[in-house]
């Protein structure tokens, strides 16, 4: 309500007025808890020690922000597509909170110049700025609320920074282009597909290999639809028993695929 009397005061005084700007220039907004904000942009290479040997960082926000964009954005494609079944908002959904979606509106707002990090990869460096922008969406639920969260991340964020033309215009065939990446930079790939009779309408799941380590799953009514989900599913996740230089030299494999 007093947003506007406390936006000049909280910008330019006091101990913590550097982060006050930081998040009024990308988001629009005066937080309540700015702790929350500070820590949402603490990336785990650059943990905080607390006096009882625990570390902090934006891993927890990270798990809470990521929940929180996808059921906003859930709700978001269910009014704007009436009419499309459960599978095209499903693709969509994925689509819009990629892992690569998330790293250009991270950069777009500016939130990459803000994140604290002693990340020495530069493969690593690239891909924490879409965790920290979830981190984000995290801190602001935890502020302001869900209802606060969904207009800016709705109306602000996506109004001005994700084109839904160009996301729907984007690559479908993600088996054919995984192979060709694949055949280009000499790796092996491999899918296994197999029936699944194990829930009440019989399809069938799928595992891609790569180099003989098994990156992406996905199953379908067909063998054809679950090798193309399981193609998909490559570049939207992180295997967490893989350590974070193996997990960033496969997501900095598909970043390439994904841009060739």
């Amino acid at each position: 309500m007093f947003d506007f009397l406390l936006r000049p005061i909280r910008r330019r005084y006091g101990k913590d007025r550097e982060f006050y700007a930081a998040i009024d220039d990308m988001f629009g907004f005066i937080p309540n808890n700015i702790e929350l904000y500070k820590l949402a942009l603490i990336h785990k290479s650059a943990s905080v020690e607390l006096e009882d040997g625990s570390h902090i960082n934006n891993e927890r926000l990270e798990f809470l922000g990521d929940a929180v964009i996808e059921s906003i954005t859930s709700d978001y494609l269910f009014i704007e597509f009436p009419d499309r079944d459960e599978g095209f908002m499903t693709q969509l959904r994925s689509k819009i909170v990629s892992r690569q979606s998330l790293n250009r509106i991270a950069s777009a707002i500016g939130l990459d110049k803000h994140v604290i990090s002693h990340a020495a990869n530069n493969t690593t460096q690239k891909h924490i700025y879409g965790d920290a922008f979830e981190a984000m969406m995290g801190a602001i639920y935890l502020d302001q609320g869900y209802d606060f969260a969904n207009r800016l991340l709705i109306n602000d964020i996506y109004g001005r920074y994700l084109s839904i033309d160009e996301v729907l215009k984007s690559e479908t065939d993600f088996k054919s282009r995984l192979i060709e990446w694949c055949q280009k930079n000499h790796y092996t790939i491999e899918f296994r597909t197999t029936g699944d009779n194990s829930g009440y309408h019989q399809g069938f799941v799928s595992t891609v290999y790569i180099d003989g380590m098994a990156v992406g799953y996905g199953s379908g009514d067909s063998k054809k639809a679950a090798e193309q989900s399981a193609a998909y599913s490559v570049s939207q996740s992180q295997k967490p028993q893989l350590n974070d230089e193996a997990s960033a030299e496969l997501l900095d494999r598909i970043d390439r695929l994904n841009l060739s």
